[in-house]
């Protein structure tokens, strides 16, 4: 009984004529040849896993025939074995005590706040994303208009190799790890890796009708980095402008990233560069450290990092201090048809300004429930406390804290409970309705492309304040010698101390034109 090639199982008419091409026209001959001599053969459509397929069909055909020829391959093959005929040495296994070790520290709370601040589509969602991972825009509109709408948030776990001398996130050695290599070893030395801390990026919109919420996240952060396009002119209005919001905010730990260098050639990256010295001088980034950067092909991703452990530590925690948090996010994380037994309370997302709170404490939010013209604080005990994936039993500065509570979801649905002040019952500062400011106005308004001299504040003139996270309409009542007296609708519970970032309506769009601080 004699076979043709078309009766190997899987082999049709024309892949047995190509096979006749290549000089394979019997299954004999089909049968002798190695996995890898075939698949070099380049047949349409036959890689190593097919060519393998073929050839073991072929000596099942071969043994059934009764034939005597000697099999190039006596038992089964493995598939693994016949990609890499060579063994090659074994790759030595992390104990799985280290890899706990490092997974329980990477669950730790992070220990700062990084701001990534600057002009709209200059690449701050996109660096987030080449950091950690996180692709900041998650609400729907933010995706549709490709701009960041709302505070983006991620945390990133610092690593260092002291082999190499190199710093790199957790997100950035995973991308780098190659096939079979344990984790948490540099991608380079496969040395261990040293842990650094945790840390979390606030990502602000750099659009101009979403300034407001820029400053609002400036309130959250230890440092910054500035993002500056090199495809662009230095500056741009909204550079500018948040530059200022960063001096507003006494966030002196400033790093710029001179990013989308792989869209420029050499000369354009170093006349760019020249453009943003000369910007920065006599500024409070002065003396911050210009980082030439390519947030999509990954380019000196590791300096940035270097410059967060070199520029940006983390602030020292006092334990003595009492606890306040400031809301920057609420929301509602029941699905829709949730039943009335099953429902979460509602959650707040902010940071802890200062002192510390635990799983199970009772909390006062202000100002509260507005119930007929009045106030009225918001008390709560807190179930559960998170930051990103990880669940913590008590939250200190550093990091994003999102804290699950007993209150209505309706509550905090909509980030209805944004800019509010939580701390422990009665240990709050007192609701303001109306506030004294000694007003601080720039020379020129920021943000426009025309310079418009900044006009001294007018009698029942309409403003934006920002106070924290608090977006606030504030009304000059009075005008005294040295300061201001305004109404605040809605009212706010500031941190003693606040900074009052002032806006008024400029060619229908509100412009910074300057900071007030609260005489008492």
């Amino acid at each position: 009984m004699s076979y043709d090639l078309e009766n190997v199982s899987g082999i049709g008419k024309a892949t047995a004529d190509r096979l006749r091409d290549a000089g394979i026209d019997t299954v004999e001959k089909l049968a002798l040849l190695k996995v890898e001599d075939l698949s070099n053969l380049k047949i349409k459509g036959m890689g190593e896993s097919t060519a393998l397929k073929y050839i073991k069909n072929a000596q099942i055909l071969v043994k059934e025939k009764g034939s005597e020829i000697q099999l190039s391959i006596e038992k089964k093959p493995d598939e693994k074995e016949s990609k890499k005929p060579k063994k090659s040495p074994p790759v030595k296994k992390q104990k799985p005590e280290m890899s706990k070790h490092f997974k329980e520290l990477i669950k730790k709370q992070a220990e700062c706040n990084i701001g990534l601040v600057g002009h709209v589509d200059h690449g701050k969602t996109t660096l987030v994303k080449a950091l950690t991972g996180d692709w900041t825009d998650r609400h729907s509109e933010e995706q549709e208009r490709g701009i960041s709408i709302k505070l983006g948030y991620s945390n990133a776990t610092i690593l260092y190799c002291s082999e190499c001398n190199e710093y790199l996130t957790y997100y950035m050695s995973e991308v780098a790890r190659k096939k079979g290599q344990p984790r948490f070893n540099c991608p380079n030395c496969s040395k261990t890796l040293e842990f650094k801390r945790n840390i979390s990026f606030v990502d602000a919109p750099g659009h101009e009708i979403l300034m407001a919420t820029m400053l609002s996240g400036a309130s959250l952060m230890n440092g910054a980095c500035l993002l500056i396009s090199a495809d662009e002119i230095c500056p741009q209005p909204q550079t500018r402008e948040h530059l200022e919001a960063l001096n507003i905010a006494s966030i002196k730990n400033i790093i710029i990233i001179q990013n989308k260098i792989d869209a420029v050639s050499k000369e354009q990256a170093l006349e760019n560069y020249k453009q943003i010295k000369e910007f920065v001088k006599d500024t409070i980034a002065q003396n911050a450290p210009i980082i030439p950067v390519s947030a999509v092909f990954g380019a000196n991703l590791n300096l940035v990092v270097q410059a967060f452990e070199e520029i940006i530590k983390s602030p020292k925690f006092q334990e003595d201090e009492e606890f306040q948090f400031l809301v920057a996010r609420s929301f509602d994380i029941n699905r829709p048809g949730t039943q009335i037994y099953d429902l979460n309370g509602g959650v707040i997302g902010g940071s802890v300004l200062k002192g510390k709170v635990q799983v199970g404490e009772e909390i006062e939010i202000r100002p509260g429930l507005r119930v007929k013209n009045k106030y009225q604080p918001l008390r709560t005990k807190i179930v559960s406390i998170s930051q990103g994936t990880n669940f913590l039993e008590e939250a200190k500065p550093g990091g994003l804290i999102g804290l699950g509570t007993m209150l209505d979801p309706a509550l905090t649905r909509g980030d209805s409970l944004i800019g509010h002040l939580v701390g422990r019952p009665d240990t709050l500062p007192e609701i303001i309705f109306e506030v004294e400011l000694q007003v601080n106005l720039l020379e020129t308004v920021l943000g426009s492309e025309i310079q418009m001299k900044v006009q001294k504040l007018k009698h029942n003139e309409k403003l934006l304040l920002v106070v924290g996270t608090e977006k606030t309409a504030g009304t000059v009542l009075k005008i005294l010698k040295n300061s201001y007296i305004l109404s605040l609708n809605p009212p706010i519970c500031a941190p003693v101390n606040s900074i009052f970032a002032i806006s008024r309506i400029l060619n229908r769009r509100y412009r910074l034109i300057g900071y007030g601080k609260e005489l008492t």
